[in-house]
């Protein structure tokens, strides 16, 4: 079920990115060139997008953490 899910998504990404660049110049060639490239930059992408919000996701729990664990002093 999950690569046919993937393969959806990809699909609706072509679609969306052919569909968005048509409606805007008319062009067939560069909504199929923006179909293709789109799918591409998300794969590229993605990664580097899961990495950077691991780390946000790290910096609040230790930050959650020492603000449970903290010792209030007058």
């Amino acid at each position: 079920m999950f690569i046919i899910e993937k393969t959806s998504q990809v699909f609706l990404h072509m679609g969306v990115a052919f569909a968005v660049t048509y409606a805007m110049t008319g062009s067939i060639m560069t909504g199929g060139l923006a179909a293709l490239v789109e799918p591409i930059c998300n794969v590229a992408l993605l990664p580097l997008h899961e990495k950077v919000w691991r780390k946000i996701k790290t910096r609040r729990l230790r930050s959650a953490h020492r603000g449970t664990c903290a010792v209030v002093q007058p």
